[in-house]
This record gives structure tokens, sequence and C-alpha cells, in this order.
């Protein structure tokens, strides 16, 4: 009797740990088509962000590492972007400027420290996967991407309770992805990677 009730208590003990341990919620928030914190501000001010701006919306866990400050922060996010794209239909012609818009999966795997009790940093390698794209004009029909290409994220936050809000700065680690193909302009190459702002809002369950 006395071990059953031991190994009752244990079960309970390592079902509270693991819990405690890990941890998870949703998450939503803004994307800027951005190199700079600068970039963002002049485009929104100015322009109204209306080419630069898209949203995320995803779930995420959180795994605290034993006997450190340290976690492991796994994430799959829907992600829908717009980015301005330049090219010309033949040698003689100016350069002509079109928006790109793509909706894509990303899945940033990160590790993070926390401090001061609501603070925290991270840092790690985001993985992009397109989904679908399209262009703003009839004439650009046609998209050959790859689909896959790979980045990397560094941010900071705070937590007040369950409800959290981060900064990310996302890099493009890729090169050129994706071209689109038109009788009149030829194959055209571009980078579906692009770098980014992005500002999130999380809840944990």
């Amino acid at each position: 009797m006395k071990r059953a009730i031991f190994i009752l208590c244990f079960l309970i003990g390592g079902a509270q740990l693991v819990q405690s341990q890990i941890q998870g919620g949703i998450k939503g928030g803004i994307n800027y088509n951005s190199n700079s914190f600068t970039d963002v501000k002049n485009d929104v001010v100015f322009d109204n962000a209306k080419s630069k701006t898209g949203f995320h919306a995803g779930a995420w866990l959180r795994i605290n590492l034993p006997v450190t400050n340290l976690y492991l922060r796994p994430e799959l996010v829907y992600t829908q972007l717009s980015n301005e794209v330049s090219y010309q239909y033949n040698d003689l012609s100016s350069p002509q400027t079109t928006t790109y818009d793509f909706q894509k999966i990303d899945i940033p795997v990160l590790v993070g420290m926390k401090f001061l009790k609501v603070a925290h940093v991270f840092g790690g390698p985001s993985f992009q996967y397109i989904l679908d794209s399209d262009f703003n004009i009839e004439e650009l029909k046609q998209v050959d991407s790859d689909g896959f290409s790979v980045g990397v994220q560094f941010g900071a936050g705070i937590e007040l309770g369950k409800l959290g809000l981060d900064v990310r700065w996302e890099r493009a680690l890729s090169d050129t992805e994706a071209e689109f193909v038109d009788s009149n302009v030829g194959n055209v190459n571009f980078d579906t990677r692009v770098n980014q702002i992005i500002v999130g809002l999380s809840y944990r369950f």
C-alpha cells in the first residue's frame, strides 16, 4: 500500500514538473517588410505602410531548460506579407515596380533567456515555406518558386501574466528563391525571403 501511494505521489509530482517546464499559447501581430526600425517609421508615417505591411497568426511552445534561465521556443506561424519587386519589359524600357503578395508558413526555432522576471531576449533560425503568391498586375501571372528558405530572428519582449509583447528583426539568409515568367518580361529572379520587423502579441494558456 505504501509503495502504491509513493508511486502515485511520484507520478503526480512528475506531471506537475513537466507542466511547469512546458508552456504554450497563441500569438498574432503585424509584420513590416523593412531593413530597419527607421524605415518602418518612415513607411508608416509617410506612406501609411501601404505596400510593406502584413500580419501573422499562429501557436507556440516554450520548453524551459532545467537548471538555467534558458528556454526553447518553437513556433508554427501563418504569415501574409507584401513585397515590392522591380522588373523591365525589355532592355530599352525603364524599370517597373509591382507589389508581390504572398502567404507562407514560418517555423522559428528560438533559444531565449529570461531576466528581471518579466523580460526576455531570444534568437534562432526561422524556416519558411511559401503557400501561395500573386502580383497586383495582370501581365505577370506565372510564378515559379522553390518555396523553402531560411532566415534568422532576433528579438526581445516582456510578459505580464499570461500576456506577452515582443519585437523581432528577421534577416534573410537565403539567396534568390523565386522567379516570374512572362513572354514580354522574360525570367526575373527575386527573393521571397524579405527582411522584416515583426511586432507580436501572445497569450499563454
